[in-house]
């Protein structure tokens, strides 16, 4: 089920300043929404299971896809689909795990599983913990990180405006370490 949490940013030693946290889906887009974030559900008929190859990803997603990309300008799509097996899960959750920004929109559409997603903004943490369905996207230039945790098990798809995919800003904060980890 999808979650989102928010935090104050002004105690980094703990997350025990929680604002507002629900499991509502309306509540969940509407607050996303305040903050320039878009979070919407897409039907996910397609049997597919994290480890599956991009092509077949794509495949059974082609018209959402088309109709996002049409929609908002993006150049190119990708899928990440990583399951507790894969031998690089360690580095890639820690590249994602750091506080950065990007100059475009970071999209992601989870077809399986999921993943926690933190945005930094105007003095508070919002984490949505993101499951199958679920559509982020989060505006340019918005501080963030994101969690697979320690044994991942999601496909996303992404979407980029730059035809080079996912380059991140890293901003140098440690925010990230002081709030929630996604643990398996």
């Amino acid at each position: 089920m999808s979650v989102i949490r928010i935090y104050k940013d002004s105690n980094l030693s703990h997350t025990t300043d929680l604002l507002f946290t629900s499991e509502n889906k309306t509540k969940i887009r509407d607050r996303l929404q305040e903050i320039g974030v878009r979070f919407e559900q897409w039907l996910t008929p397609a049997n597919l299971s994290p480890g599956a190859d991009e092509n077949s990803v794509i495949e059974a997603y082609q018209q959402d896809i088309d109709r996002l990309m049409a929609e908002e300008g993006y150049q190119t799509v990708d899928v990440v689909s990583l399951d507790a097996h894969h031998p690089q899960k360690k580095e890639m959750r820690e590249k994602f795990l750091s506080e950065h920004t990007h100059s475009e929109d970071e999209v992601r559409f989870f077809v399986a599983g999921h993943g926690l997603f933190s945005m930094h903004v105007d003095g508070k943490v919002y984490e949505v913990l993101c499951h199958q369905g679920d559509l982020i996207s989060v505006p340019a230039n918005t501080r963030h990180w994101f969690d697979m945790g320690p044994n991942p098990n999601f496909i996303a798809i992404r979407m980029f405006n730059n035809p080079d995919g996912w380059v991140a800003n890293f901003t140098g904060d440690q925010i990230a370490t002081h709030f929630n980890r996604l643990d398996n």
